[in-house]
């Protein structure tokens, strides 16, 4: 019997499904959860339903683990997937509860996979039902529920967040997986510790993904009778176009640029070229990093270190010029060059500062003297006058002058760090502002 044979009276599963838990005890992985004295350990143990939502990487056992909170709390299941249902097979799934309470005396639990697709009124459409008691709402999501949930269902839902499975839970699951395809017949399966390992990151987390891929790999090692030998090129051909799990558009990718951001900033380079490698290798777009490099620059380096700016601005330009693989080494090099510069957010916090005031204080008057006056009415009414044109005055700067609104005359946004190029432009403003201080004190008669 070939592995994808089916028996007259048992159609043919996917692995992954023959070797879904059947007990809360046999569930790899999520201790975090299912440890005796956690939450939810707690509240299965003692049978105590209440609605939740599960929120993890694919192939972290949500989908398992909702089946089997029904069975230990004695529960009727019912699952419906976002992807292909709408307000009508919610209508129906509901339906099927309060038949079921009604004429068992059972509670429902209600599985909602991909919970995150549905929409505003989809996700309304549970609500009175869950108020009610009809329903146990179970949903599972890859994205984070509190941007992709509203809050009036979010907050009637206890959230757990399941991890991705770790290399020791992944490995006892492979080793029962080789157990029971050998159980099927066809022969040993001759599985070494590197293909093993080599499976294993593949997997990236993934029990599922490891199983199907473990599958087709028996299944394509053949089998008479004899050995079935899943060897090093057979691993490295089935895994050769595997990427790591980067979801564009959700958590992870948001994750991810949020560390080599960091890792940037806190000058780090081996930490914002690690994710910058993550992020290549999952699929991002290069031109998507380039514009967050860019940002970056102009972020944390500031005026700290100029030419990191002009770095990223070369490094963006040269990926439009050469493409991918070999535009990449242009956006690490920029990577790697900010990570290591000197840091300033002292521009960044100052333009923060003045458009709230912008905001705040509305259409401030422009000073008489700062205003154009290319007329005579203007120049009649006063527009222009006392201007001091700067390169006419000592040092080319006209010490005291007022360049704010009269509202704002005297703040002082913009404050240098301590650190690269700006070690210098704060010097160089204290002069200046000391200068301006005189020249006041002077003009006041003070």
């Amino acid at each position: 019997m070939t592995l994808f044979a089916q028996q007259a009276d048992s159609p043919w599963q996917p692995l992954a499904d023959r070797l879904r838990p059947t007990r809360l005890d046999e569930v790899a992985g999520q201790a975090h959860l299912l440890a005796p004295g956690k939450p939810l350990y707690e509240a299965l143990r003692q049978g105590r339903l209440h609605s939740m939502v599960f929120w993890g990487p694919p192939g972290a056992g949500k989908t398992t683990l909702a089946r089997l909170i029904a069975r230990q709390t004695d529960a009727h299941f019912v699952a419906i997937s976002a992807v292909l249902s709408g307000v009508k097979e919610i209508r129906a799934a509901v339906q099927e509860a309060r038949t079921h309470l009604a004429e068992q005396g059972q509670a429902t639990i209600l599985f909602v996979d991909e919970v995150h697709r549905f929409n505003k009124a989809q996700q309304d459409a549970f609500l009175p039902h869950i108020e009610e008691g009809v329903i146990t709402f179970v949903g599972a999501t890859t994205e984070n529920p509190s941007f992709e949930l509203n809050n009036a269902l979010l907050s009637r839902l206890r959230t757990y967040v399941l991890k991705p499975l770790d290399g020791d839970a992944l490995r006892r699951i492979l080793e029962k997986a080789r157990r029971t395809l050998e159980a099927d017949g066809g022969g040993p399966i001759m599985l070494g510790d590197a293909e093993a390992e080599a499976i294993i990151a593949f997997a990236d987390g993934d029990a599922r993904r490891m199983l199907n891929l473990f599958e087709l790999a028996v299944e394509m090692a053949g089998g008479d009778g004899g050995e079935r030998i899943i060897d090093a090129a057979l691993v490295a051909a089935l895994t050769s176009e595997g990427l790591r799990r980067f979801d564009k558009g959700g958590e992870y990718f948001y994750d991810q640029i949020s560390a080599m951001h960091k890792s940037v900033r806190g000058s780090s380079p081996d930490g914002a070229l690690y994710w910058f490698c993550r992020m290549i290798d999952g699929g991002v777009d290069p031109r998507y990093i380039a514009r967050r490099v860019i940002r970056m620059a102009s972020e944390d380096i500031g005026n700290a270190d100029p030419r990191a700016l002009t770095l990223a601005l070369n490094a963006a330009d040269s990926y439009e010029r050469l493409g991918s693989p070999e535009g990449e080494l242009a956006l690490a090099q920029a990577v790697v060059y900010l990570a290591c510069a000197p840091k300033s957010n002292a521009v960044y916090k100052a333009f923060n500062e003045v458009m709230a005031e912008v905001r705040k204080r509305g259409s401030l008057e422009v000073p008489m003297h700062l205003r154009n006056a290319p007329t005579k009415l203007m120049q009649s009414l006063d527009y222009g006058k006392g201007y001091r044109y700067a390169h006419d005055e000592p040092d080319g700067y006209a010490a005291g002058e007022q360049y704010l609104p009269d509202a704002l005359d005297g703040r002082q946004f913009y404050q240098p760090v301590e650190r690269g190029l700006e070690i210098r432009i704060g010097e160089k403003l204290r002069e200046l502002r000391e200068r301006d201080r005189r020249a006041r004190e002077k003009k006041g008669g003070g």
